[in-house]
Order: structure tokens, then C-alpha cells, then sequence
């Protein structure tokens, strides 16, 4: 199967720690997304969000600073057994947060899709949710 990567950045007026605590705090991050969420906080922990359409797990975790996981996404041409990896790495920027993404090993007719899904369904419902702090 051939694949592909996204490498998208995209800044938050936020700490580090708000915007990696959005992501792994499992209420926050059903609160903007609107879905049923499950996380684990641990390696090797699994998740389950978006109502089952994505599932994976943490491969590493810096509190504040990174998260790897292993993403699987119920899509048409997606195999049962195949995980992409996804990046996230904060970084402060004065009073805010440079959140630089990375996902890799897509199926590569998914990759254009994806790239404004995480526009879409993450980055423009985080920046609303921390705006509302």
C-alpha cells in the first residue's frame, strides 16, 4: 500500500500544557469535539474518539511538550490492521503555543482528505474551546 504524510503548524493563544492537556484530558477533548472520547494518559494506553471513528494508541508522551500515537481511522481503504502515526510537538511562543503536527504512513488516497480534517475537526474547535477559557 502506498502512503503519505500531512506536516501542518498552527498556533494557539495558549500555554503548552493547555493545548497538550486538550488533546490527552479525555473530557476537554470531548468538549470540543462534540463526541464520545476515551484516553488513556499512559504508554501504550489506547484511545477511542469521534464515536469509535478513530482508535489507536500513546506511544510516547512529555507532558506539555509532545505526544506520539498510533492512529487507526474507520475510512473505506483504510486496513483493519493499519495505524498511522501522529506527531504533535509544543512549543512556546511567547504567550503562545506553535503546535507542529505530523502524521505519517496514510493510505495515500486519504491524505488530501485528512489534511482538512484536522483543520476542520481539530485545530478551528480547539482555538474556539481555549478561546472560551
Amino acid at each position: 500500500m502506498k502512503t503519505g504524510s500531512i506536516k501542518q503548524n498552527t498556533t494557539f493563544e495558549a500555554a503548552p500544557i493547555d493545548v497538550y492537556n486538550l488533546i490527552m484530558d479525555e473530557k476537554k477533548h470531548a468538549a470540543f469535539t462534540g463526541t464520545a472520547v476515551k484516553m488513556s494518559n499512559k504508554i501504550n494506553g489506547k484511545f477511542n474518539i469521534f464515536d469509535g471513528y478513530c482508535h489507536g494508541y500513546n506511544i510516547e508522551l512529555i507532558e506539555g511538550k509532545k505526544i506520539v500515537q498510533a492512529w487507526h481511522f474507520a475510512e473505506d481503504g483504510w486496513p483493519d490492521d493499519h495505524f498511522s502515526i501522529c506527531t504533535f510537538l509544543f512549543e512556546k511562543v511567547g504567550n503562545k503555543t506553535k503546535l507542529i503536527f505530523q502524521q505519517t504512513d496514510i493510505p495515500e488516497h486519504k491524505v488530501e482528505e485528512l489534511k482538512e480534517g484536522w483543520k476542520q475537526y481539530y485545530w478551528k474547535p480547539m482555538k474556539k474551546f481555549l478561546l472560551r477559557k
